[in-house]
């Protein structure tokens, strides 16, 4: 029929659409010297490539939860659902807010690491509202239900995670700006959710699992930490005193790496204590990668991005999700097995 492409034709296009999610999910970016397709500028304009840290927080309380007599599977899922279209929001609620206030520009590094949805065109700035709140009203409807199942301190989880997600840049709290976003992540990721998705799903929480929501909120925040080092000689005269702006270059990258040896020393702890299975140790594993990333962090980045490196200037930040990326892979892996024993 006519307009109906041949089987080989469809297998090469299937193909190459794949290797193109599958780039722009690893490196937040599109692929070099190719349009754009509609999947592609999505997963580009929402900063989808990042999600992964959201899911496994929704993963370590799925699996602390494993064999806890009220586990309900059916919320657990909606809660996990519900925490990763809000890390979705945040992103594209910093994007508006950024672009508004003029954070963002042409030349500051949210532009330059990967296309700014709006700077770059991919989106208007209506479409970039329409999918703000499209996808907080996906959020709402599925806090509702849980709200509905588990009572009110579901929604207190959500509404201190949202407060704090708004007031990451927004005014008038601008946490970022204040040395605070840091600490933000640490909450957000941990203890809100983790604990969060953790309550959703069973209904109760102990003082054992907000301990164990500890030492993957600190992997995160590496995260962040890198990426404020990173962005300290564009921060700085623009007046954004993040963590790392504050303490300088050399004491920001001596505290991150300080954060980096807290997640395997409270893994520890929470095993010795029992907030998490003797199989979590496993993250022990993840030294190698430690190893690896430490001398560059101990040095200055380099001149120049190294060959097919995508996400210039952040060097830093990308150091700290390599490191992150194995470490809690590890971490989901050794609670599956304590869950599995």
């Amino acid at each position: 029929m006519p307009g109906r492409l041949d089987p080989v034709t469809a297998g090469s296009r299937i193909r190459s659409l794949g290797r193109a999610w599958a780039y722009a999910l690893r490196t937040t970016n599109p692929p070099p010297d190719e349009p754009a397709d509609a999947v592609t500028r999505w997963i580009v304009v929402t900063r989808a490539a990042v999600l992964p840290m959201t899911l496994v927080s929704g993963l370590v309380a799925a699996l602390l939860a494993i064999g806890h007599p009220a586990l309900d599977v059916g919320l657990l899922v909606l809660a996990i659902v519900g925490i990763v279209l809000a890390h979705l929001a945040n992103n594209l609620m910093n994007d508006l807010y950024d672009t508004t206030s003029g954070s963002d520009t042409a030349s500051y590094p949210r532009a330059l690491y990967a296309p700014h949805p709006v700077l770059s065109g991919l989106v208007s700035r209506r479409t970039l509202l329409v999918a703000i709140v499209l996808v907080n009203a996906a959020d709402l409807v599925i806090l509702v239900v849980l709200a509905l199942a588990r009572g009110w301190p579901v929604v207190a989880f959500a509404v201190a995670g949202f407060v704090l997600s708004v007031a990451y840049t927004a005014p008038p709290l601008r946490l970022k700006k204040r040395g605070l976003g840091e600490p933000d992540v640490l909450v957000v990721w941990g203890p809100l959710m983790v604990g969060g998705t953790y309550f959703s799903a069973t209904g109760s929480i102990t003082w054992q699992v907000l301990l164990a929501s500890v030492p993957y909120g600190l992997l995160c925040t590496t995260v962040l930490m890198g990426k404020h080092i990173d962005k300290i000689p564009f921060d700085a005269p623009l007046g954004i005193r993040t963590l790392p702006v504050l303490l300088g270059d050399r004491r920001a990258r001596a505290v991150t790496l300080g954060l980096m040896v807290a997640f395997y020393v409270l893994v520890g702890v929470a095993v010795l204590v029992g907030a998490m299975p003797w199989p979590a140790l496993a993250v022990v594993l993840a030294l190698p990668r430690l190893r690896k990333v430490w001398p560059r962090f101990r040095r200055p980045p380099p001149s120049e991005p190294p060959a097919g490196f995508p996400v210039w200037p952040l060097w830093y930040a990308a150091l700290a999700w390599v490191h992150v990326r194995q470490a809690g892979a590890l971490l989901v892996l050794g609670l599956a097995v304590g869950a599995a024993l």
